[in-house]
């Protein structure tokens, strides 16, 4: 339907063409973020009708990020169309004269935090089970299974030395230091302590002479992070496992499978070095479903018809 020549003309609409014009030609945004920011703003007005752009105030931009909430949109996704907003009447106060911004200190709801991804027990043996041969996989297997062993963060793996390994043999633990320098020890189990020797017999093979740190690289050097990131991830897939690794989730696999033997969630902090219990809390809700499964699985009124 043609538009009709005598509607007067929408200032707020105007206003709106002129500032994709400037993200055009002086932003040079690509066509595609240009669409983006349009479509993020075309929900402003669909959630304030009849509301020009020079009238809008603070609580109509909570109400709209209230609406968005309600129905259901995530917390990055209204932070993506309140930086529109926000970008939109940076733009109107700077070069078209409006008095105030109405999305200044306004924030969206926090996303919300998902579980950390654990392995099965089962899947944990099939990983740390991978034969383990030439020097590198034996290499390997040593990290893996003492990060597993002892819930070791990735950047605490990679700065041990050959002393840690001394302490390990000697007390059956390691300390290492954390986050915030927070120095902990936590225990270490038989296998990862078996892996170790077979790797302390197989490192002269890699570690350039004087080198102090216990793993090291192809270049006999102290190993880096994101070499252990793509070693986990080979390990993975020769285990057969159908989910990404990373070295991480065999932090959370320990901190969920001692939970869920001990059920002693102060340890289980202690052990991970977070300084407050409700961090470590996130791992009940892993192990409550863990035990969901379990009933589910074993219960004869819980199983399916």
């Amino acid at each position: 339907m043609p538009a009709d020549p005598a509607a007067k003309p929408d200032p707020s609409r105007e206003l709106l063409g002129a500032y994709l014009e400037h993200l055009s030609h002086q932003r040079h945004l690509a066509a595609g973020t240009r669409r983006n920011y349009h479509q993020d703003i075309e929900v402003l007005f669909e959630l304030n009708p009849g509301v020009a752009l020079e009238r809008m105030q603070p609580q109509h931009i909570r109400r709209s990020v209230a609406q968005l909430h309600a129905r259901g949109l995530s917390g990055g996704t209204i932070a993506h169309m309140l930086s529109a907003w926000r970008g939109l009447y940076t733009w109107l106060t700077r070069h078209r004269g409006h008095s105030a911004n109405p999305c200044l200190g306004l924030r969206a709801p926090k996303a919300a935090k998902g579980l950390p991804r654990a392995l099965s027990p089962e899947a944990a043996g099939r990983l740390l089970d991978v034969p383990a041969e030439t020097p590198p996989d034996i290499r390997d297997k040593a990290m893996f299974e003492l990060a597993y062993s002892s819930g070791l963060r990735l950047a605490e793996l990679v700065s041990l030395d050959l002393a840690h390994a001394e302490a390990i043999r000697r007390d059956a633990e390691v300390t290492v230091t954390g986050k915030g320098g927070k120095t902990r020890s936590v225990p270490v189990g038989a296998k990862a302590r078996a892996a170790l020797e077979a790797w302390l017999l197989a490192r002269a093979l890699l570690a350039r002479a004087g080198v102090p740190a216990l793993f090291v690289g192809a270049r006999g050097e102290r190993i880096a992070a994101g070499v252990v990131r793509a070693r986990i991830g080979q390990w993975a897939m020769r285990a057969g496992l159908p989910v990404h690794v990373h070295p991480h989730v065999l932090r959370h696999s320990f901190a969920t499978h001692v939970l869920q033997s001990s059920g002693d969630l102060r340890a289980v902090q202690e052990m991970l070095g977070h300084s407050s219990i409700s961090t470590t809390q996130v791992y009940t809700h892993l192990d409550f479903q863990y035990l969901a499964k379990a009933y589910d699985a074993a219960h004869p009124r819980a199983k399916k018809k």
